[in-house]
């Protein structure tokens, strides 16, 4: 009765030791610190702001929602898919399905952009999925693959272990977070004010992430079409700070 007791609790504190690794993971995929490039991106509100579209702070509160509501509509599906099945096959056919999902050239180009660079620290970092190096390798050399921000970002939460759920709110925590922060370099909200939007928008985040959570690829959409249309402008203004 005592082994079976003892060998209860090894087992139990292997598991919290391995959901503690897990967590130590999640936490630094959604660290600011890892350099994916997510800060070179505006999301197009850099365009925005010189087409008038955003001047004050509550713009930026409308303009952020608008912004989360087109993630989860239009990328959510993509993270939810390769979470669920995070293989070279699945991965490869939902890269060439958002590929050509999106038209908008600019922030076509930041996806695999910052895809890319995902990709390629992950693979760096989390050397404990040896799957995860081997797929960026194979991919690379096939030159198959765009390695576009979204199903990469699924495939690694999936191979990590992280369920769905957190993959696609982290996807928008992630959005979120890229856009308030290119909010306070364009000097629309200063740092103080900037955390306190983030907590206040984060209601809202959460109310959208489930109203577009766990759905296929062909449900994906665009609820903002204007914005993603001013967005493909950014390469005609005539100073910017971002890449997009």
């Amino acid at each position: 009765m005592e082994e079976d007791q003892e060998q209860i609790n090894k087992r139990s504190r292997i598991t919290n030791s391995t959901d503690c690794g897990l967590q130590w993971s999640q936490w630094q995929l959604l660290d600011s610190i890892l350099p994916t490039g997510g800060f070179a991106h505006s999301f197009g509100l850099e365009a925005s702001i010189q087409a008038r579209l955003v001047a004050t702070p509550e713009d930026l509160q409308t303009f952020l929602t608008q912004i989360l509501d087109n993630t989860g509509s239009l990328l959510l599906p993509f993270v939810y898919s390769a979470n669920l099945n995070p293989n070279i096959e699945t991965w490869c056919t939902l890269d060439k399905i958002l590929d050509a999902t999106l038209t908008n050239e600019v922030s076509r180009k930041a996806s695999i952009a910052q895809g890319s660079a995902l990709m390629r620290v992950a693979a760096a970092v989390f050397t404990e999925i040896p799957s995860l190096k081997a797929m960026r390798d194979i991919s690379l050399s096939s030159g198959t693959v765009c390695f576009h921000h979204a199903p990469a970002f699924g495939l690694i939460c999936g191979l990590l272990g992280i369920d769905s759920g957190t993959s696609q709110r982290g996807y928008m925590f992630v959005t979120m977070r890229d856009v308030i922060s290119a909010a306070t370099r364009l000097n629309l909200v200063g740092p103080l004010g900037a955390a306190v939007l983030q907590h206040q928008i984060a209601g809202v985040a959460e109310g959208l992430s489930r109203k577009w959570m766990d759905r296929s690829v062909d449900e994906a959409c665009v609820t903002a079409p204007l914005l993603d249309t001013v967005q493909g402008c950014h390469g005609y203004l005539f100073s910017r700070l971002f890449c997009s």
